[in-house]
């Protein structure tokens, strides 16, 4: 398979010549990983109950997981969902890799679509099953929204949503997701939602793709899943806890797929998850942080804060200059927008990722609005 370098190891290439200024510490806007600590509670519960590395885990997902994952929906979102409904998984970068192969290995030619530009996983997905790719092209004149192509979603067998959006920060309205609902099972395609960021509002609580679905009339989630992870929201990415709900038929043999994929989850990690998905408030902590962040970026770059999502998606002039420029001036590594892309999206624009607390947060965009002003 040629899979594309994914966008760390060309930023790695891209600086590999470069001499950083020493005068500044090292610091990096890149990764979309919490640098916040994991709550006491999530890890004395781990801890608790690592005797339990001695037994096999369950490719379904123990008990307390699942139903902790159940009162999550319910609290978050007010849906009330089956077992039949969710399936707990392994974080959701193994779900976005293996589902598509699943939907998709029977079928002749397939046809994928997701939004560009994206979380590269997609891509290599989409390689995988041998599928076309159809873009949803992110951009300014369409406001970082997908626009629908009727033509080509006739050809389409399974299509990602990603709100709210990595790396551009859109977000979805109730009545584009209901749209959406509309045309999966109008053209009788699989529609998934990528939804790890979507607890990461500023001020409104935001809907999931299954509140659309029943809001449409699709209250079964015929043909409509979503996906969600317990890494952004609990910084803890380290318990590699997610899961894939909707569409209880798909589901269904999906989870027989997965019997032979060997992904379940170590014990100890399931039940330091359950504790995290079943607890809300302490989510409203790293959203505090996040909103703080944002208000720094304001304050500092003249930058509005999106609806969700810890990213800025910053307009350069040339990102690739400015990101050797940023990291050989100021010792500061951002993602170029053009590496998260392909035809040309994501050029003039490169991803800061604010996963730091507010004072090293500062001190990174003071580094970006000196480069900007040179």
């Amino acid at each position: 398979m040629n899979f594309e370098t994914y966008p760390f190891e060309k930023l790695n290439q891209l600086l590999d010549a470069v001499t950083p200024n020493v005068e500044y510490i090292p610091l990096s806007l890149t990764i979309g990983e919490p640098q916040f600590a994991t709550p006491q509670f999530i890890l004395d519960t781990l801890n608790d109950n690592a005797t339990l590395m001695n037994k096999y885990p369950k490719t379904a997902g123990e008990t307390v997981l699942r139903d902790a994952m159940l009162k999550y929906n319910e609290e978050r979102f007010g849906l009330t969902l089956d077992n039949a409904q969710i399936i707990p998984t392994f974080g959701t970068r193994e779900v976005l890799f293996n589902f598509p192969q699943y939907l998709l290995h029977d079928i002749k030619d397939p046809v994928m679509v997701f939004p560009n530009p994206f979380y590269q996983i997609y891509e290599g997905a989409a390689k995988a099953s041998r599928a076309e790719v159809i873009y949803l092209n992110l951009n300014a004149l369409n406001n970082f929204q997908p626009v629908v192509d009727e033509e080509a979603l006739e050809r389409a067998h399974f299509v990602i949503l990603n709100s709210p959006n990595n790396p551009t920060s859109s977000v979805m309205c109730m009545d584009d997701l209901k749209k959406w609902v509309h045309l999966a099972l109008k053209h009788d395609f699989v529609l998934m939602n990528d939804e790890c960021y979507v607890d990461l509002y500023l001020d409104e609580a935001l809907p999931s793709l299954l509140n659309a679905s029943i809001e449409a009339g699709n209250a079964s989630f015929k043909n409509v899943l979503v996906i969600n992870s317990i890494s952004k929201r609990s910084s803890a990415p380290g318990l590699r806890s997610g899961f894939i709900a909707g569409d209880a038929d798909i589901l269904k043999e999906y989870m027989v797929y997965r019997t032979y994929v060997g992904c379940a989850s170590p014990l100890p990690l399931q039940y330091a998850a359950a504790v995290a998905w079943a607890n809300q408030t302490h989510v409203d902590g790293f959203r505090a942080k996040y909103k703080a962040n944002f208000e720094v970026a304001k304050e500092v770059l003249g930058v509005e804060a999106p609806e969700a999502t810890f990213y800025i998606w910053l307009k350069v002039e040339d990102e690739i200059t400015f990101t050797t420029k940023l990291y050989k001036e100021y010792n500061l590594k951002v993602i170029p927008g053009s590496f998260l892309g392909r035809e040309g999206e994501g050029q003039g624009y490169v991803r800061l990722a604010l996963v730091y607390e507010a004072e090293r947060t500062k001190e990174a965009l003071q580094r970006i609005a000196r480069c900007l002003e040179k």
